[in-house]
């Protein structure tokens, strides 16, 4: 085979090799950074009990004090989820307070809709206002029941949350000392060879 094309293809599979190290070092890299990636609530979202507020928790990453970094988990904690990957137990405990969610949403749609059906029925007729017909004890009665579940449903929604935090930076150190952390290199860079080719530099801290 003609020496240039040999020279071709050796070039095409050194730039292949060098694609797949990248993807490698940074893969690995990117994985056991997350996976040691601690999480902080916010003090009033921390020291949230039973029955406690409905609304969203607030989180940051690593351990600093600054709280402008605190961002929101949203309604269902679906922007916690990512940092809680590979955490089979704090990943059961987050879908554990997003059905939680669903089921507060549809206990405030319910009692939204049954006040509704009240007032439309206090308006039903021209001539004389109805407060206590069928359908407006039929309201009362579903909007009765929808409070009273909201009480049970609200009751450990919060330390769901809560229970899935702590399930994730439970497992911290384990995942600092795991094979991925291990062999995660510390530096990622190019370096170029004696004939000029580029080459994937990586090194690691010996400990």
């Amino acid at each position: 085979m003609p020496q240039p094309h040999l020279n071709r293809i050796s070039g095409v599979l050194r730039r292949s090799a060098f694609v797949v190290l990248c993807a490698v070092g940074f893969s690995v890299s990117a994985q056991a950074q997350q996976a040691s990636t601690v999480i902080r609530l916010a003090p009033e979202d921390k020291d949230r009990g039973l029955n406690g507020v409905q609304k969203n928790f607030y989180f940051a990453t690593g351990l600093g004090d600054a709280g402008s970094d605190y961002q929101s988990a949203g309604f269902f904690g679906q922007r916690l989820r990512p940092y809680l990957a590979g955490n089979q137990e704090a990943l059961d405990n987050l879908n554990r307070y997003r059905r939680q969610k669903w089921l507060f949403l549809a206990e405030r749609l319910t009692f939204v809709g049954a006040v509704g059906v009240y007032g439309q029925q206090v308006l039903a007729k021209d001539e004389k206002q109805q407060y206590f017909n069928t359908q407006q004890q039929a309201a009362i009665g579903v909007a009765a029941f929808s409070l009273l579940s909201n009480i049970f449903i609200s009751r450990n929604t919060n330390s769901h949350f809560q229970r899935a935090v702590e399930a994730h930076n439970a497992g911290v150190p384990a995942a600092r000392t795991g094979v991925l952390y291990q062999l995660r290199p510390s530096a990622v860079g190019l370096a170029a060879s004696r004939s000029g080719q580029p080459l994937l530099a990586l090194s690691w801290n010996l400990r």
